[in-house]
């Protein structure tokens, strides 16, 4: 497998690795439809049933079936291979999009048709953000570097999910919104063809143990705390409209300041990347979750919608920093034929976040005061960070050898020694 030049670790460097942009830009392709499919379906699904209960099951069973079975796509990836699994997976995807589509061009469609359709499309979505994280891993044995392009996956993965939805927005003024499917399923199989023909594309591994046990250990920090981040960032939105509305703000005043957060999401992406960082990996994401936790609850205290603005700003400097270090975490934790699947407990954790957060926040907002649910949805990050700190600290204690070198017996467990764990095992 190639491996960088030799030049000073950067963002120029990672893309001058042999076969890094081809490679790069057609796993963007494909992922583009990842940022269309969610406003297509949901457009397309209201206009065909005239029903907003019909799209919200529509849509949740899609979602549910796209981020919980991922590390079970995932796991394929990584036993046999990219070319063999994810051209397949995507080919069937985009078909079922298809599918999808066509029920919704007419109306009268019956709501338990694209329901069982969309559920299917989701259990096939191919893991490709996982899949190019894992690529990364691969063509860069250098940690500086490796960082450098998970902060430029991750930027550009942000861009793709804010300009997916004014992409399909321009494509619905004048055709139908079912195109909008359509259009995801050519995105996510074009993409998807160029990315597998990329000659850096490993292939099947020879199972390891850890693989043929068919589970992966050491992923409880960076899925906890990637979860936290879901659930913190994603009742903001609801926040902040909750907010203009208490504060009498015009409702067009909250886009600013959710793009208030994504642009710190990506200035902070992008400087994570370039500073040297001397702390550990799993160091660094727990400071980035507390800072994170910590600025969202203050966010509540804002007096105006201009200063919560900023507060977002800020919150977001720290939540593509968080993320990317979930993933180098996993990536550091797992052996290499797991890399795919961990990056795909990752991202599972982080989505089954985001669905969860907007659900509590919904039911919160009006029964509590604002200030209040900022401070949960805050807590949402702080909590895993702190109790991972937490364990550390107790597991740090609890290996401690006094004086005479005896391993002491664990506090609360009498007569059990602390060799009971394993000394190569990791959170």
């Amino acid at each position: 497998m190639s491996t960088h030049a030799s030049t000073r670790p950067s963002y120029a460097a990672v893309l001058r690795v042999p076969h890094a942009r081809r490679t790069f830009v057609s796993a963007l392709t494909a992922r583009l439809s990842y940022g269309t499919v969610s406003l297509a379906v949901l457009l397309s699904v209201t206009r065909a049933t005239d029903s907003y209960a019909v799209s919200g099951v529509v849509m949740s069973l899609f979602g549910a079936t796209s981020v919980f079975l991922m590390p079970v796509r995932a796991s394929l990836i990584d036993r046999h291979g990219p070319r063999r699994a994810l051209l397949p997976m995507s080919v069937l995807y985009g078909t079922l999009l298809c599918v999808l589509a066509a029920l919704t061009w007419r109306p009268a469609v019956p709501p338990a048709a694209l329901a069982a359709a969309a559920a299917l499309a989701g259990a096939c979505a191919p893991p490709l953000g996982p899949t190019m994280r894992a690529l990364w891993a691969e063509l860069l044995p250098d940690r500086d570097l490796l960082r450098r392009a998970y902060s430029l996956d991750g930027v550009a993965e942000e861009l793709l999910y804010v300009s997916g939805p004014v992409l399909i927005g321009a494509l619905t003024v004048f055709a139908h919104p079912a195109s909008g499917i359509l259009l995801s399923a050519f995105l996510i199989v074009a993409g998807t063809c160029a990315f597998v023909m990329s000659p850096v594309m490993p292939g099947p591994r020879p199972a390891s143990h850890a693989q043929r046990r068919g589970r992966v250990r050491g992923l409880g920090t960076p899925v906890a705390v990637a979860l936290g981040v879901g659930l913190a960032l994603s009742g903001v939105d609801l926040l902040a409209m909750a907010f203009a509305s208490a504060h009498a703000y015009d409702p067009g005043t909250v886009p600013w300041v959710l793009g208030a957060l994504s642009a710190g999401s990506a200035v902070g992406g992008l400087v994570n990347g370039a500073v040297p960082w001397r702390a550990a990996a799993r160091e660094r994401l727990l400071l980035f979750a507390l800072a994170l936790g910590l600025t969202v609850a203050a966010a509540g205290l804002a007096p105006n919608l201009w200063t919560l603005t900023v507060a977002m700003a800020v919150a977001g400097a720290f939540l593509a920093p968080a993320l990317t270090t979930a993933y180098l975490l996993a990536d550091e934790t797992v052996p290499a034929d797991a890399r795919t699947r961990a990056g795909a407990w990752v991202n599972m954790g982080v989505n089954a976040g985001s669905s969860g957060g907007a659900l509590v926040a919904g039911l919160l907002i009006g029964r509590l005061p604002l200030w209040a649910c900022f401070a949960l949805a805050g807590g949402a990050a702080l909590l895993p960070a702190l109790s991972a700190v937490r364990w550390r600290a107790g597991r740090a204690a609890d290996h401690a050898l006094p004086a005479g070198g005896t391993p002491p017996e664990r506090a609360g467990a009498p007569g059990r020694p602390a060799e009971a764990c394993p000394a190569g095992e990791r959170n």
